[in-house]
């Protein structure tokens, strides 16, 4: 999931020849029933649920299972990108949600035709006491590809227990999100999330993929935008930023 590059490092009117580990970035293809819908840029990896999170925080999976999907895999001669066919059975209406322009990874809305909020009743706030030195310790730990290369981001979801139950890093946040609510969803344990974690900010889509998750709380080491407190507030998500360093803001 890393490359080494040569690079001449500059300190202080020295200069010295290094070589350092980069994060991969490779393209993503994803069509349903065998027409194109998006193509993402990612961290090479764990496509499968980056895909099953992607379909479902987009309400495309909304009602249903894993085993209502068909995958079919293939990968392109010329590069790296990987490409994924989904044969879904009676749902040509997926097509109407697809975007037209590649989502880049820094952005998870971006190349959507237009800006729809997404339907369902309010989250039941979350109840369990948050034990916010075990999870951030945990999850800092646990970010193997962000020690080697420091150029991906993280995301990881806990239980009711405080316990960490899956986490992913990806070149993108959004990715990691979706990384996290796919590896679940297929295992048909997504109920058992309580808190999503994000090792960068908070924009908008990442309160809606936790809103579509029906995940009730989030917690993030930056700071959270306007409108992903606006929203956090209108669907009942719990939301703390700037956990770091012994502390945190509750915004909702």
């Amino acid at each position: 999931m890393y490359l080494s590059y040569q690079g001449i490092k500059q300190e202080k009117g020295d200069s010295i020849v290094v070589h350092d580990e980069l994060v991969m970035e490779s393209p993503f293809s994803i069509a349903i029933n065998a027409e194109p819908w998006t193509v993402t840029m990612q961290t090479p990896g764990a496509e499968k649920v980056l895909a099953a999170g992607l379909l479902l925080t987009e309400g495309i999976t909304k009602h249903l299972k894993p085993q209502d999907l068909d995958w079919v895999w293939g990968k392109k001669e010329e590069g790296n990108e990987v490409l994924l066919n989904i044969n879904i059975q009676n749902r040509q209406d997926a097509l109407s949600n697809r975007r037209s322009l590649m989502s880049i990874a820094s952005c998870g809305i971006c190349g959507k035709t237009s800006f729809e909020l997404p339907e369902g009743s309010l989250l039941n706030p979350s109840k369990m006491e948050l034990d916010f030195s075990l999870l951030w310790s945990s999850f800092q730990a646990s970010q193997k590809l962000f020690a080697k290369s420091g150029g991906s981001h993280a995301a990881a979801l806990a239980n009711d227990q405080n316990e960490m139950i899956t986490i992913f890093e990806d070149i993108g946040r959004h990715n990691a999100v979706d990384k996290c609510i796919g590896d679940l969803w297929l295992k048909g344990k997504l109920d058992e999330a309580k808190i999503l974690l994000v090792s960068g900010r908070i924009s908008y889509e990442i309160i809606s993929k936790c809103f579509m998750a029906r995940i009730p709380a989030i917690a993030a080491v930056s700071a959270p935008s306007s409108m992903a407190v606006d929203f956090a507030k209108e669907w009942g998500i719990q939301l703390w930023g700037f956990c770091r360093e012994g502390r945190q803001t509750q915004y909702a």
